[in-house]
């Protein structure tokens, strides 16, 4: 059987297996039923590791063991190995998560809390910033900081990108407004794609001009975009009241100007059809 490198190299990886795992598979389920022999003969692996390949597949539960002699295998069918595989990281994923949860009410824990508290050298809070790169990096110190606030968040950002994390941030917007915390929020961006985010979430997200994307909270710490450079996101985290305050201001400015343009825009489309269907008097 000759199955392309690439083939095999795909599938390994999809699978977690090894490459002789890869090929005695694949020779097991293009054949159907096979005898170590002919599985070593049709998959290219050496006779003698074809044996202790397949028995590490039938533990696995790559294949099974047919009964009577000469013993023979059969290849399991892939998708119910992958239906297998993706209930066995689900439930791993579930015990990794209840052994994470129990490790904050451990001592170690406690102990390394109070060294980040405390500190060998206390750090002043208002030195402390970073440069975060990368979606995921930006969304989860997005999530962490905003889930901190104690009175006003300040967002200002696309109304797609609020629109795509919807799930996100439908459960930050319903964890603020437990905790009685002001939302204040700017998108932009289609204008009937931010009227539904309005009805969605609850929420007055007004419409704002500039194309900028930050966040503020309780006005003391900062994270805004930067740039993208190929395609990899960056953003800036800093913990300053100055700075924070400053560009609390600057926002709620522009929320005003932008308010009025959207006003006088309104007006001027009410007006038009009015000037369009008066009839011209006669002379």
């Amino acid at each position: 059987m000759i199955v392309k490198q690439e083939l095999v190299k795909k599938i390994k990886d999809y699978f977690g297996l090894n490459v002789y795992e890869t090929k005695v598979w694949l020779a097991l389920i293009s054949k159907g039923i096979a005898s170590a022999g002919e599985i070593a003969d049709i998959s290219g692996v050496p006779r003698s590791r074809t044996y202790d390949v397949l028995e590490s597949l039938e533990k696995r539960e790559f294949a099974i063991v047919k009964l009577g002699k000469p013993v023979k295998y059969m290849g399991v069918k892939p998708k119910v190995i992958l239906e297998k595989l993706k209930n066995n990281t689900m439930r791993d994923a579930e015990d990794r998560i209840k052994e994470l949860s129990r490790v904050k009410e451990t001592e170690e824990f406690i102990q390394l809390e109070d060294l980040f508290k405390q500190g060998i050298t206390p750090v002043k809070r208002e030195s402390i910033s970073a440069s975060i790169k990368g979606k995921a990096n930006i969304s989860n110190h997005i999530r962490e900081i905003i889930q901190n606030a104690r009175e006003e968040v300040i967002i200002c950002t696309d109304a797609d990108e609020i629109n795509n994390k919807s799930r996100l941030f439908n459960q930050t917007f319903q964890r603020l407004k437990e905790g009685k915390v002001k939302i204040k929020s700017a998108l932009h961006g289609d204008e009937k794609v931010i009227a539904q985010l309005n009805k969605k979430f609850g929420i007055k997200f007004s419409r704002i001009h500039i194309k900028a994307k930050f966040f503020i909270i309780d006005r003391k710490e900062i994270l805004f975009y930067i740039n993208k450079y190929n395609d990899e996101e960056i953003a800036i985290w800093l913990n300053s009241d100055f700075f924070a305050e400053a560009f609390a201001a600057l926002f709620e400015k522009a929320i005003e100007s932008s308010e009025r343009t959207e006003k006088a825009e309104r007006l001027e489309r009410i007006v038009k059809p009015e000037k369009i269907s008066k009839p011209i008097a006669a002379k």
